[in-house]
């Protein structure tokens, strides 16, 4: 049950009863919105209608507000409905609403708020895709949180979703792998390799690969010639690294369907030649110039024809090349035939979930996105701003470069799963986030997955105290169900029900914003909200979730506990998180 989309309509009915008629065109119902008012005292709901509408219609604001108001006041759900402002609507509803919200909780149970926005419309989400060339650090570990919450709820909201992995296993860095593994190798079999050259990977993590080679082929792999054993140790390699990453992956309960090779696409026949022919009969692909860069032009800047992609032409800021003046194809035309083949899979929907310094790459994937199919697909870029990494308030240095970087597994195995997956989305993607090893495993309100998470321990907890206390009387689900929710009527009781109201609501806009962070904030705020509550009962016994003087109430009120754990529960799931019955 979404009030908000169910108000929205009745307000839209309310609109087309008056008669309207705008001088040109139809009125745009699809605008009225209804939410919930920025201050809880001026109503539960509050509607836009008579703002959106005023000006196509040439009325004042204030007048059609009246109007619209005046249909509402016919409803028997409402209470009151208010005229703020220059034209705001507050409505208040019948307490019968909040009965509603309740029974559809106990009803549809964790899938409450399940939206069906996306339909079965096919998505793929492609998230973490880091070089396979070492463990994931700390700087990986936002994106794959981010994108595997947001495959979460793409499919809490009815799309029909694909988690990808990019493997970029073609590129010059898995030469420099394949090298950087040779020396570990010799390193393994005895010998002297002194200090990593400059430009190769001197992390140790590559000295079990190098030992793993010495242990099943000896020697052997000296004698070798230089190029078959060079192509033998980057696929070797590749495959040791991807280990490495699903591990690492893993300890996050991070998973993806599909882990595409990069490489398969290359060679002559492959997916990228046969993509730029068929871009060239479409007139997508041509030979040109491109003019030089603006201010300083780089020494190797050549002037020379180029085989280009017509990126320009669909919002790129100008057209890229796709093949080197050696004849090999550029990371573009990787990419522009890495979207064809999404594109031939079905999806209607190619989100990329990529770091900050990715941001150059936007404006073009959408524009491949636009020009490959014909403006039937959409590409969606989401960035994760870079996370900086504290330690009771100082800084924890990393150095990739000099091997010696945090991983992912160090944040995991020294604060937990939780934690980190949590505190990754209690920011949004593109702002900067801080995160303190420290602060996050304390057990306060100021550190928010453990206030949500000991909300719903605590509504477990009540509901077994309850079960111990109340001789004779079932606390199970399909007893309280059948509770009388009217008799919640405390402000504060009738306060969380409004936030539970909140939540299908909360999904849909989440979803259609491609913002999981809104679900770690809702789930704070709801927390805080029983918190709040449970507090105050211990000041005053009347409002205590337990009493064994008042059997009716007690059970409308465990009947809402309930209803909280159901939807904390839920909202954690759908963040990759753990939602635990007790905690000590």
């Amino acid at each position: 049950m979404n009030i908000f989309a169910d108000f929205a309509e009745r307000v839209s009915a309310v609109v087309a009863a008056l008669e309207l008629k705008p001088e040109e065109g139809q009125l745009d119902l699809s605008r009225i919105t209804v939410e919930p008012p920025r201050d809880p005292a001026h109503g539960d709901l509050a509607t836009n209608a008579a703002m959106v509408l005023a000006k196509p219609l040439k009325m004042k604001p204030r007048d059609l507000a009246e109007k619209i108001a005046e249909g509402l006041r016919a409803d028997s759900d409402v209470s009151a409905v208010d005229v703020a402002g220059p034209g705001f609507i507050n409505i208040r509803v019948n307490p019968i609403i909040w009965s509603r919200v309740l029974a559809s909780v106990f009803e549809q149970g964790k899938d409450f708020g399940r939206s069906q926005r996306g339909n079965g419309v096919k998505v793929n989400v492609e998230y973490v895709s880091t070089n396979p060339t070492g463990p994931m650090h700390v700087g990986h570990t936002r994106g794959a949180v981010v994108g595997d919450a947001l495959a979460n709820l793409l499919a809490f909201a009815s799309y029909d979703v694909t988690r990808e992995y990019l493997i970029n296993d073609a590129g010059a860095q898995i030469d420099v792998l394949a090298k950087s593994v040779y020396l570990r190798y010799l390193e393994a079999l005895g010998e002297d390799i002194g200090a990593i050259p400059e430009g190769l990977y001197p992390g140790d993590y590559l000295k079990p690969v190098g030992k793993a080679l010495a242990d099943e082929f000896g020697p052997s792999l000296k004698d070798k010639p230089e190029e078959e054993r060079h192509a033998f140790l980057k696929g070797y390699a590749v495959d040791k690294m991807m280990d490495m990453i699903r591990a690492d992956l893993e300890l996050l309960n991070v998973h993806h369907d599909v882990f595409f090779s990069e490489k398969t696409m290359h060679g002559e026949g492959a997916a990228i030649a046969q993509t730029l022919q068929a871009l060239r009969e479409r007139d997508l692909v041509y030979q040109g110039t491109l003019p030089p860069p603006k201010g300083e032009v780089p020494e190797d800047w050549e002037d020379r024809e180029q085989t280009l992609f017509r990126s320009s032409t669909y919002g790129d800021d100008i057209d890229r090349p796709l093949v080197k003046s050696d004849g090999s194809y550029t990371y573009f035309a990787a990419d522009v035939a890495y979207l064809k083949d999404k594109l031939d899979r079905g999806f209607k929907q190619m989100i990329f979930v990529l770091g900050a310094d990715h941001g150059g790459y936007v404006k073009r994937l959408e524009a491949v996105g636009r020009a490959v199919s014909g403006g039937s697909a959409q590409v969606i870029c989401r960035l994760c701003q870079l996370v900086k990494l504290f330690r009771a308030g100082e800084p924890v240095k990393m150095s990739k470069r000099a091997g010696t970087f945090i991983t992912l597994r160090d944040v995991v195995e020294e604060v937990g799963r939780d934690p980190v997956r949590f505190m990754m989305l209690y920011r949004k993607n593109d702002a900067h986030l801080d995160f303190d090893l420290q602060k996050v495993t304390e057990q306060s309100k100021d550190n928010p997955v453990f206030y949500v998470q000991y909300g719903h321990a605590r509504c477990s907890s009540v509901l077994r105290q309850a079960a111990e206390e109340l001789d004779g009387i079932s606390v199970a689900p399909e007893a309280l169900m059948k509770s009388d929710f009217s008799l919640l009527e405390d402000e504060g009781e009738q306060g969380i029900i409004a936030k539970l109201a909140q939540w299908p609501r909360v999904v849909d806009g989440a979803a259609e914003a491609h913002e999981p962070h809104r679900l770690a904030f809702y789930l704070y705020e709801l927390a805080s909200a029983l918190h709040g509550h449970w507090s105050k009962g211990k000041e005053k016994p009347q409002l205590r979730f337990i009493n064994d003087k008042k059997p009716e109430l007690t059970l409308a009120r465990l009947a809402m506990v309930y209803a909280v754990s159901q939807v904390l529960a839920s909202g954690l799931t759908v963040l990759g998180v753990d939602a635990p019955e007790e905690m000590r």
